[in-house]
């Protein structure tokens, strides 16, 4: 089953504009190799998951691509999608630090973020 999906929006994951460009900017000056910036989850705890991006040199037809006229391209796995339900992925820039935020983030898994969350040890 092919649900690889190429359009400017995925139903449940919103990428801001400000994200957009810095994607399509990044991708612009990267290797040509380099055919999308890819969101992935890894492991969580009482803090919930970490989400992060990266280059991605090859995607899959089990991927879910963004991609529009300005050169943004976004390539989220299925296990990453499946906690990106209900997420924005922003890029925000106060002339100190620039870095990506991922909001909404919890809405996904039903979590609070908060520590002791999860009936665990914090600290």
């Amino acid at each position: 089953m092919n649900i690889a999906i190429d359009q400017a929006q995925i139903e449940g994951v919103n990428v801001t504009p400000s994200a957009k460009q810095k994607i399509a900017e990044l991708l612009s000056g990267a290797d040509e190799a380099q055919q999308a910036v890819r969101v992935f989850v890894a492991g969580g705890g009482c803090g919930g998951m970490n989400y992060g991006m990266t280059f991605a040199e090859a995607v899959t037809d089990r991927d879910r691509m963004m991609r529009d006229d300005s050169g943004f391209a976004l390539a989220i796995d299925p296990v990453a999608f499946s906690y990106l339900q209900g997420a924005e992925i922003d890029f925000q820039d106060d002339g100190v630090s620039a870095t990506f935020v991922f909001n909404n983030v919890f809405q996904a898994v039903g979590g609070s973020g908060a520590c002791g969350g999860c009936g665990g040890a914090c600290g």
